[in-house]
């Protein structure tokens, strides 16, 4: 099973895109913003290309959603190997000071430089977490980062 992040557009702190399971789109996602220097840590969104989904079972996030998704929740959705970035999750939130490096998803998206964010964060996790966990499990789920929002 094949996740794409297509991220379409972004600004001096943020980027928006559109998450995909095997092509059928699922909801939108939010990201620390685009740099070509050096990364920074927490202000850094990861490089494009294929990557590994496995689960993560502890830590702060796996406690807290075991508690608050206790009905869904079998690990956090980890993308693995990334060069330079470590503990790379899908996970809730709305803005950018809520990633940290990580993709949050939503099912609606502000696309306005300077106050980009992402909406009903918690419904789109309950929508797109069951879809791709038991393909993590199995491990046989990817993603694949895309940078549309660069180009012309």
């Amino acid at each position: 099973m094949k996740i794409t992040v297509d991220r379409f557009t972004s600004d001096h702190n943020s980027t928006v895109g559109l998450v995909r399971v095997d092509g059928v789109f699922v909801c939108f996602s939010l990201e620390d913003q685009h740099r070509d220097g050096p990364k920074v840590r927490g202000e850094t969104r990861i490089p494009t290309g294929h990557y590994n989904i496995g689960l993560r079972t502890v830590g702060g996030f796996d406690a807290r959603y075991a508690v608050k998704f206790a009905d869904i929740h079998e690990g956090m959705l980890h993308i693995k190997n990334v060069p330079g970035f470590e503990y790379i999750l899908f996970h809730v939130g709305n803005t950018n000071g809520d990633t940290a490096g990580c993709v949050l998803v939503g099912t609606g998206a502000i696309t306005v430089p300077g106050r980009m964010s992402i909406t009903g964060s918690v419904d789109a996790y309950r929508k797109f977490y069951p879809m791709v966990i038991d393909a993590a499990k199995a491990g046989d789920l990817t993603v694949e980062i895309i940078d549309n929002d660069l180009k012309g």
